[in-house]
């Protein structure tokens, strides 16, 4: 079954003047216009294009790759608008993608960039976006691993951190103490579930896996207090950007790694620092 505003791998069934003529099943044959014509796309042979309508509404294929798909959320440039109708945003292809203006979010001008959610549109059967992403993610409960990789789109903030759109589908939460810079809307990562709560939300990570990399900073952490003579102005109260400069790690890291030297005894923590702990002599 062939669907619109998907990649689709079709046959080419023959060539005309306008270009090729492909299978598309339910929908009929599909002109792949002959600009995209290449050695290998011949009669019989099959051939991966997204199909979309173009400027005419007509249904043709394309071998580009736009920038998101009928599903899918991603972060667009607007290159028009018109403020009745709405704004159109460049997605990759040669029709730009249309927003209406009932489906922002909030004010938009030329040169804006906005994250959407790209869908077919049920009162004129074209592909559309919509800002008001909310309305599009998937509520039902998730069945995430922890640990578990998946591709996060930072699409807002929260009073704890930013709000991601995990494997375009859910919300998840990245907490602003566990990464390592300040981030921007629209900015992609791959990232990996940390934990789903039991009240269904989902926490995020971009550090790998955000559990393996304690010891690496606990290490270092001790090498900076042996250059130092045994003591740094750092604890669980420092400001995070100092934390930052000095460690490179976000303050949730470094109060994970001192807490893990100081359950080793490898540590005190004092009201004024961290200082290293002699070894204890050999027998």
């Amino acid at each position: 079954m062939v669907t619109i505003g998907k990649r689709n791998t079709l046959t080419v069934l023959h060539e005309a003047s306008p270009g090729f003529y492909l299978d598309g099943d339910q929908l009929g044959e599909i002109l792949l216009p002959g600009t995209f014509r290449t050695p290998d796309i011949v009669p019989e042979r099959s051939v991966d294009v997204f199909v979309y309508l173009d400027s005419k509404d007509r249904l043709v294929a394309t071998t580009e790759t736009p920038h998101v798909q009928v599903g899918e959320f991603a972060f667009l440039r607007v290159v028009s608008v018109d403020q009745n109708l709405g704004a159109f945003l460049d997605w990759g292809l040669s029709k730009d993608l249309f927003l209406p203006r009932r489906e922002w979010a909030g004010p938009l001008k030329v040169g804006d960039w906005v994250v959407v959610h790209a869908h077919m549109d049920d009162r004129s059967n074209r592909i559309v976006a919509s800002a008001r992403v909310n309305r599009f993610l998937d509520l039902t409960p998730a069945d995430y691993a922890d640990r578990q990789p998946v591709r996060l789109l930072i699409a807002g903030q929260s009073p704890l951190g930013y709000l991601a759109i995990i494997d375009h589908q859910h919300r998840g939460l990245l907490y602003a103490d566990d990464v390592p810079a300040t981030l921007a809307i629209g900015q992609s990562f791959d990232g990996w579930i940390l934990r789903t709560r039991m009240d269904g939300k989902i926490d995020v990570t971009l550090n790998e896996a955000g559990f393996d990399r304690i010891g690496p900073i606990a290490q270092k952490i001790v090498l900076e207090l042996a250059r130092a003579d045994g003591h740094l102005p750092y604890h669980d109260r420092s400001d995070p950007a100092e934390i930052r400069d000095m460690f490179g790690v976000s303050k949730k890291a470094f109060k994970q790694a001192i807490g893990k030297l100081y359950a080793e005894r490898r540590i005190v923590i004092e009201s004024d620092g961290i200082r290293l702990l002699a070894p204890p002599p050999r027998a």
